[in-house]
């Protein structure tokens, strides 16, 4: 097997591109290269993607009083500290108070860049990027991309994968500083997971991550069809005349079709290909592609729908009909559902481990 040298010790390449021996690595560029933007934009720089005087759609942000004489030194304070702790956590250092701060820290980053940071936009911009791809030859959505999606939201973005890297490190230190395989989290005392229990969890949270989706999609077919299902009739009328139902029809077809992909966290074809997909079929899915898609979806969902909730509580959500944001506060149920599905599919699939042979 080829190895790399890694000081005196020699580190098999493949034990390397395993996702626990990079993930702290990862996520201490990302900090270092997100603090020091915040420094930029704390000693005045241009950018600053937060707040009232930067952010035209601000209100829908828990961030909407941020500036940047404020808000760039913070980021560049949690950015340098989060660099070097996540250093220390990739390299399995920290024993004690050290490691319940490592793993504070780490968690506490990655719910504030997941969940908190972004908003529903996120969500949309992910949702309109097939429709972009597919209308690019026929000029439509008639807007450009960049337009739909501008810096405020791209930053939004480049914040959530940061979650992602930070959830990841925490994941691989834990792991790591209890003893338990990197790659499938098995210790020496993990018992043989209850697969009759898993199975039934996982069924009810794929129907409810079925059910919520296409309840949202059933109301906008509706207004595309000229039904005034949960709206008024001029905001029915108005969005015919824009065509805005039409685009509203995308986002429900691809609602719809993420549905249907759910299902197969709980159906044969989700573990393997079938027969109708050329050079694929006959073939195991691997249990990745189907669970960090779901899990992508569930925490951007999540967050869109608390945005929704938030802005109800503060009494600022929209009228025109209950159509208009009712399927969106179920939205955190849908996240938390989704979740638990694709949970259940990896421990119902991941067998034995192949790094640390645990079953």
């Amino acid at each position: 097997m080829d190895v790399i040298p890694t000081g005196t010790a020699r580190v098999p390449v493949s034990e390397r591109r395993r996702w626990p021996s990079w993930a702290g690595y990862a996520a201490a560029v990302w900090s270092l290269v997100y603090g020091l933007l915040g420094l930029y934009w704390g000693l005045g720089g241009a950018g600053f993607p937060f707040g009232r005087a930067n952010d035209p759609k601000a209100d829908l942000s828990v961030f909407v009083a941020a500036r940047a004489e404020i808000g760039g030194p913070v980021i560049a304070a949690l950015g340098l500290v989060g660099a070097v702790l996540a250093v220390v956590m990739a390299r399995g250092r920290g024993q004690n108070g050290v490691r319940v701060v490592a793993m504070a820290f780490s968690w506490v980053m990655a719910l504030v860049l997941l969940i908190l940071v972004s908003d529903y936009r996120v969500l949309m911009a992910v949702a309109y990027t097939p429709l972009f791809l597919v209308g690019l030859p026929f000029g439509w959505p008639p807007v450009s991309y960049s337009a739909a999606v501008p810096w405020p939201v791209l930053n939004q973005i480049v914040c959530v994968v940061g979650g992602f890297l930070w959830a990841a490190t925490a994941l691989a230190y834990g792991r790591r500083t209890r003893g338990a395989c990197g790659d499938c989290g098995r210790g020496e005392d993990t018992g043989a997971a209850d697969l009759a229990k898993v199975r039934r969890r996982t069924n009810w949270a794929v129907a409810v991550s079925v059910a919520l989706p296409v309840f949202y999609a059933l109301t906008r077919y509706a207004w595309l069809l000229g039904i005034p299902l949960g709206i008024d009739e001029d905001i029915l009328r108005a969005g015919q005349a824009s065509g805005l139902w039409w685009a509203g029809a995308g986002l429900a077809t691809i609602a719809v079709g993420g549905a249907v992909l759910t299902v197969g966290l709980v159906r044969p074809w989700g573990e393997v290909f079938p027969r109708w997909i050329p050079g694929l079929r006959g073939r195991r899915v691997p249990v990745a592609a189907a669970v960090v898609p779901a899990i992508v979806v569930a925490v951007i969902v999540t967050s869109a729908g608390l945005m929704y909730v938030r802005l109800a509580i503060a009494g600022t959500l929209p009228g025109g009909g209950w159509a208009t944001t009712a399927p969106e506060l179920v939205w955190p149920i849908w996240g938390v559902a989704l979740t638990v599905a694709a949970l259940g599919y990896r421990a119902r699939r991941r067998g034995r481990c192949r790094h640390c042979g645990r079953g």
